[in-house]
């Protein structure tokens, strides 16, 4: 029960009188039953911190006025005689939310909860070969220092910022200054950050069509009207976007390897965009979520390292390089842009991640581990790729063809016409494989059919050989 405080304060009745009238108003309304045992006078004492007269004189009176009984050694107990004077207050129905749009499905949800990884989860690292050892290494050196638990930056942890503007320099060719970096908990929260820095709710957004379901889903939210923009096999279609939506202000991208279909913007698609947004006075977010990963050749150059024009709103993430439950993302912006996006985070939640975390990561990176990691990734993913390719190769004759990219951390496997992506998506999710269906990504609309899955946690053939016999069983199909 909610007891009496300890002490009365100024004007408050004496203790023994709010005793009286709490237990009162307890059995009247039939919180207290009938026959009920009641605390000893010295648990309730102990209980509320007051003497045990204090207690007495508030029984007694209960006791004289009929409510409680006294049993001798049994105990004191609320009175059978005593009916509620008012009905028991009755429990109001619990609170419900209206139910979510149809983005929230589970075709749409491309996040997993946390556990243990399903298979072909995907956008998720080797979590089998993260160095362990070196990063608790690392946050046992920084949490000993005192800043590290102190309440973050709002645009990020600096030697955080420094490190990243020296590896985006060296690795994707961006020439930026740590001033240029914003660190932030998530890809989603890169696009609140963006709208609200450059003031941008309200104006129409081109998305890619097929596209990251969370992007067009994240704009909705923020209040801009989203334009679906065609994706063809040289990527997002410019001139498209200019005939069909010549208002928009924004434009979403992954130039580097198109979520979902893989393929890399050509230079020609790049400099189009560029031209588009230098006329429409618009902007462009890109996308760079793998952009590391390349098996033939050499990373591509960010869009962002064209960007004469500071147009370019480049976005990464570390959560896909080391680990999800890092949650560290972040932007680099035209320095004509600091102080809008400096504005943005010191007035809203965007950034403000664990100093902690982002502590550990600054010397996981400019101590050489992160390039280290990332070369080792890169052959380990190249490897794990071929494995469930090979093992998916002889369903091509029923079907399911794959068509390697040039890079990424998933697979694309056609399907048949007269099969349902989004039916297979559905049984191989009951049957407990993250897989999806490319139909979804483009929001139902009719076009090439396909299946998503990653690849990066295969650990060897016979893995492979496995799951993929069990996904092709669940399927329910006659594979001869």
């Amino acid at each position: 029960m909610t007891q009496p405080a300890a002490r009365a304060k100024p004007g408050a009745p004496p203790i023994h009188e709010q005793i009286y009238a709490r237990f009162r108003a307890m059995i009247e309304q039939g919180q207290l039953s009938p026959g009920q045992k009641v605390s000893s006078l010295r648990a309730l004492a102990t209980e509320l911190g007051v003497a045990r007269g204090t207690v007495q004189v508030a029984y007694d009176r209960l006791l004289g006025e009929g409510y409680l009984v006294a049993r001798g050694p049994a105990g004191t107990f609320v009175s059978e005689h005593t009916a509620p004077a008012q009905p028991a207050r009755a429990k109001k129905p619990a609170v419900s939310a209206p139910p979510l749009p149809a983005e929230g499905a589970p075709d749409n949800i491309i996040e997993v909860d946390g556990g243990s990884p399903a298979p072909f989860q995907m956008g998720l690292p080797a979590l089998d070969e993260f160095p362990r050892k070196l990063w608790a290494g690392l946050m046992a050196r920084q949490v000993r220092k005192a800043g590290s638990l102190t309440k973050p930056a709002p645009a990020g942890y600096m030697p955080l910022r420094e490190a990243l503007a020296a590896y985006l320099h060296r690795s994707r060719g961006i020439d930026a200054d740590a001033g240029q970096v914003f660190i932030v908990p998530a890809y989603t929260a890169s696009l609140a950050l963006t709208v609200d820095a450059l003031g941008l709710a309200r104006e129409s957004a081109w998305v890619e069509h097929p596209g990251y379901p969370p992007t067009a889903q994240t704009l909705k939210r923020l209040g801009l009207p989203v334009c679906d923009v065609s994706v063809d096999q040289h990527g997002i279609d410019v001139a498209y976007g200019r005939a069909h939506f010549p208002n928009a202000r924004l434009a979403v991208v992954t130039p580097s390897h198109q979520s979902p279909t893989g393929v890399a913007l050509p230079l020609q698609r790049r400099v189009e965009l560029l031209d588009w947004a230098g006329e429409r006075d618009a902007w462009i977010v890109e996308d760079d979520y793998d952009g590391e990963y390349r098996y033939r050749g050499h990373p591509l150059p960010a869009l962002k390292s064209m960007d004469s024009g500071g147009r370019v709103i480049y976005c990464g993430t570390l959560s896909k390089v080391l680990f999800p439950g890092l949650r560290l993302s972040f932007v680099v912006v035209a320095q004509s842009l600091v102080p809008q996006f400096e504005l943005a985070c010191r007035r809203t939640t965007h950034g403000g991640c664990p100093e902690l975390l982002q502590a550990a990561v600054a010397e996981f990176i400019s101590e050489g581990h992160f390039s280290r990691h990332i070369k080792r990734m890169r052959t380990l993913y190249a490897r794990r790729r071929a494995l469930l390719a090979e093992a998916l190769a002889p369903y091509a004759a029923e079907g399911f063809v794959v068509h390697l990219q040039d890079g990424g951390m998933h697979l694309l496997v056609d399907v048949r016409d007269d099969l349902d992506d989004v039916v297979l998506a559905s049984r191989a999710r009951n049957a407990g494989f993250a897989v999806h269906a490319l139909t979804t990504w483009r929001n139902g609309a009719p076009g090439r059919r396909g299946l998503l899955m990653g690849f990066t946690n295969v650990r060897d053939r016979d893995e492979a050989e496995r799951l993929v016999a069990e996904l092709i069983r669940s399927f329910g199909l006659h594979t001869g």
